[in-house]
């Protein structure tokens, strides 16, 4: 559909969109509220009206930003930013160590191996070889102790179906030693048994329509009844054995590991996506694993988050919340169960985070302090501080990632910061020493030119948020400069809400637009996360919902009031439960904005919870099938409170496979706009439709590279920004 140039009082030319039919009959009376649907149609993905609907909408879209001639400048600027080497942390698995590497610009990471940690390395696993376009990606990944065998689960386009496949290590040119790779896996790890006989997985039935297998992921069938298999290896995975389900709760979710001695199966239950957990323990059978086992019921009921760290022959070590918002370390004694849950570590006045062992009795804790780590040591069974009492970590940087072993002495993390790529560290937990073990370095890229600072603003309640801003040093605050409020973090739908943390991350992408469109990126630790422990997060989640909007909000009256910049320059984004955010924040104060871009959001929030996992979302967002649940989220769902008001530039932004959060959200928010708003708001409502990618997990460079340039061209469009060199 073309765009017409119709001039107005403005100056800004009104847009002709695709037209699209609307059901005027769809009305539905939800708890004594009388609801329309007319664009329910769109919720099948395989609709002759619907495939029109997405080649329509893009090519929409495609006209407007096809006219800016900032995208192919951005495009390219960032291609050259993201041609840099990029190294994950070693790990040893038997003999030899592997590690992650990108040499800039390939599609997928790949997996090298080496005899030493400075012997020559060599690729042991390249995903670039699954696809011609880089969108089969590995979405887990798992070694035998003993590094015999490798397990991997592989998606396509994006989608969380997973197949797991097994090769041998030791081959040169390592091939499937398995006719068949099990397939239908799906929020799952692999957890192999010790003797390397098999491994424990989690997997659905297949979907009751799927065109064919090329097109898992576009789908919206419901995921319940999770089941924890056993996968004998060698053996058809039809006849795989059936470890846990429960039948009385479908909607209930199922992680088994395999305890460090593997002696034991750790099963973890969860009601959604709230961390409160049941732990299940049983012993597991040397002879082999024919049934579902005997299961010891450690924690019985959701009342707390447990977490698995270790084991010491009868008696675990776990993470939890009981008793203690910001967590602690506590131990329970199967051969003593009446002793309870003993604690080991008391609650600190930081947030813990991650806890993992290393020389049999050395305990690395990783807290968060107002949105920065620090990386304590402490020795087990006693819980004592040890000397030196933290790992060196750089002033406001965080812990990206960190290999160790219960059984070795070495512990590799890398730290990463809004200016900073990374840099890794390995720590000798037997001389207590570090050493920089490897340094991402950029061509051309100079961190000095920039600076992030930490703020905290008043939002509602009188409550204090923090909010990072990372600009060019020596900006003029005088209200001129281009901003992106960034809240809520695409990918997983549990980013930034849901008791996840936002925390400081690298991204080339944020650093074009501050270097080439001067711009400044803020970042706000919204309610909602696990920034500051249970409470934070309670505070933003089902009726207190309306605190991550304001907070949001109040966070774009700060850069304003700050003169960092103006409504007209303001541009806010987010992803997932982000995108979510996006959605509410630009019904509630449109003026505020000057650009909203939303990404992958939940914007039917009366339909949630009847697509692919949205039911294990309730837990943060509420029920639609409960009255008063329903009446609160009504207030704020995106999609039904659109009215005919003046809306900044809009772009919502989704993918064909995204079985996390369906396109239909956005599907039916970009029409119902286009329908109310769009004969008489002067900028545009767009929307991008990705095809063959899902939730963001697995997008190869190039997908990234595109996507970013065109939200980017779209922004600088709409609110006329200029390109410097």
């Amino acid at each position: 559909m073309a765009i017409t140039t119709t001039s107005n009082t403005h100056g800004v030319s009104p847009f002709t969109y695709p037209a699209i039919r609307r059901d005027e009959t769809l009305v539905e009376n939800l708890h004594g509220q009388q609801i329309a649907d007319p664009y329910r149609f769109l919720e099948d993905p395989d609709s002759a009206e619907t495939k029109a609907f997405v080649e329509s909408q893009n090519k929409c879209f495609q006209d407007f930003i096809g006219t800016s001639a900032l995208h192919d400048k951005f495009e390219k600027r960032l291609t050259e930013m993201f041609n840099y080497e990029r190294v994950g942390c070693p790990f040893k698995r038997g003999d030899s160590y592997y590690y992650f590497h990108n040499s800039g610009l390939q599609a997928q990471s790949v997996l090298y191996k080496q005899d030493s940690l400075d012997g020559e390395p060599r690729v042991f696993f390249d995903p670039n070889t699954l696809s011609d376009d880089g969108t089969v990606s590995l979405n887990t990944y798992s070694f035998t102790e003993d590094g015999k065998y490798f397990a991997y689960g592989i998606s396509a386009s994006g989608s969380d179906w997973v197949t797991i496949h097994v090769r041998k290590t030791a081959d040169a040119t390592p091939e499937d030693v398995e006719p068949k790779p099990t397939e239908w896996a799906k929020f799952t790890g692999i957890q192999w048994t010790h003797d390397d006989l098999g491994y424990f997985y989690n997997r659905y039935l297949p979907p009751s329509k799927i065109p064919n297998n090329n097109d898992k992921g576009t789908e919206t069938d419901t995921n319940k009844n999770q089941l924890c298999m056993y996968h004998k290896l060698g053996t058809d995975s039809e006849n795989d054995v059936l470890i846990y389900k429960d039948e009385t709760e479908p909607d209930h979710m199922f992680s088994a590991e395999v305890s460090d001695d593997g002696k034991y199966l750790i099963m973890s239950t969860v009601q959604s996506c709230d961390p409160e957990t049941k732990v299940y323990v049983a012993e597991i059978d040397p002879k082999g694993i024919v049934a579902a086992p005997t299961w010891n019921k450690i924690v019985d009921d959701f009342k707390a988050e447990f977490s698995y760290i270790t084991n010491d022959e009868t008696v675990f070590y776990f993470v939890t919340t009981l008793n203690a918002p910001r967590k602690r370390i506590v131990k329970f004694d199967l051969n003593n169960p009446v002793l309870g849950m003993v604690e080991v570590i008391p609650q600190s006045q930081d947030v813990l985070q991650q806890a993992r062992v290393v020389d049999h009795n050395k305990l690395i804790i990783v807290y968060l302090h107002d949105v920065k780590h620090i990386a304590r040591l402490y020795s087990l069974p006693s819980g004592d501080p040890l000397s030196p009492a933290e790992l060196p970590l750089a002033t406001g940087s965080i812990v990206a990632s960190m290999t160790c072993r219960k059984e070795g002495t070495d512990v590799f993390y890398q730290t990463t910061s809004y200016l900073t790529p990374g840099m890794i560290t390995r720590f000798d937990s037997k001389t207590m020493t570090s050493s920089v073990f490897k340094t991402t370095k950029i061509a051309g890229y100079d961190a000095s030119l920039y600076e992030t600072k930490q703020v905290w603003y008043e939002s509602t309640g009188g409550v204090k948020v923090p909010m990072y801003i990372i600009a060019r040093k020596g900006i003029k605050l005088d209200g001129s400069n281009p901003t992106l409020l960034y809240g809520q973090s695409s990918g997983a739908i549990r980013y930034g809400g849901f008791n996840i943390s936002i925390l400081p991350s690298f991204s080339v992408t944020w650093l074009t637009f501050i270097q080439h469109m001067h711009g400044v990126v803020a970042v706000a630790n919204l309610r909602g996360g696990a920034e500051f422990g249970e409470e934070w997060y309670k505070d933003g989640k089902l009726d207190k919902k309306q605190n991550v909007f304001d907070d949001f909000i109040n966070a774009a009256k700060y850069l304003i009031s700050e003169k960092y910049t103006n409504s007209s320059k303001l541009t806010i984004n987010g992803g997932s439960n982000g995108g979510l955010l996006v959605g509410a924040c630009t019904n509630q104060a449109p003026d505020i904005f000057g650009c909203s871009i939303a990404d992958v959001g939940v914007m039917d929030m009366a339909r949630f919870h009847k697509f692919t996992i949205g039911h294990a979302w309730v837990s943060d967002y509420g029920n639609p099938d409960k009255k008063e649940d329903f009446e609160t989220l009504i207030k704020y769902s995106p999609l039904h409170n659109v009215k005919n008001q003046t809306y900044p530039a809009y772009l919502l932004c989704t993918s064909d496979h995204d079985d996390r959060v369906v396109p239909l959200h956005s599907h039916k928010l970009i029409a119902t706009l286009q329908h109310v708003a769009g004969q008489t708001n002067v900028q545009p409502l767009m929307i991008r439709i990705e095809t063959k990618a899902g939730h963001g997990a697995g997008k190869s460079t190039k997908q990234r590279i595109e996507e970013a340039s065109d939200k980017f061209a779209f922004m600088a469009q709409a609110l006329k920004l200029e390109w410097f060199e």
